[in-house]
């Protein structure tokens, strides 16, 4: 199993599909890091040799992936959080930072909802007070 930039890359894949399994390195990053070295797209990173390994390895080393990529990410955000701008600001309330609506959907980012079903029974509990309920036509509470 090659390891390149800290990432084991799996050995049935060919090459060009293997790369993108690094932080940082897309489809397209793969292919021209793959014909900078003048390897064969389609081969199979079992069948790379060591030499080849070295050769992607110090094509990789040119870009900023995986740890240094991830720090650089955060210290952009944190930066906008700490000079007030209205992306870090949706940044640090964990809200949609591109325009998206929050009214509706965005739940990923908001995370899950918060059902507000029992919340009745748990104020009598704390207070220890009943809650009035409107009596309904036949006289009955609901």
């Amino acid at each position: 199993m090659a390891r390149i930039a800290g990432v084991d890359l799996p050995n049935e894949k060919r090459i060009e599909a293997a790369l993108p399994y690094i932080f940082g390195v897309g489809p397209t990053l793969a292919k021209k890091i793959v014909a900078d070295c003048n390897l064969d797209p389609n081969i199979r990173t079992k069948n790379l040799s060591e030499e080849q390994i070295n050769k992607i390895a110090r094509a990789v080393e040119k870009y900023k992936v995986e740890g240094d990529l991830r720090r650089e990410i955060q210290g952009n955000i944190k930066r906008l959080q700490e000079i007030g701008s209205y992306r870090g600001i949706r940044h640090s309330k964990n809200l949609p930072v591109r325009g998206q609506r929050t009214r509706v959907n965005a739940r990923t980012k908001r995370g899950k909802r918060i059902t507000i079903g029992t919340v009745r029974k748990e104020i009598v509990e704390r207070t220890g007070k009943t809650i009035a309920v409107k009596p309904t036509k036949e006289g009955t509470a609901s």
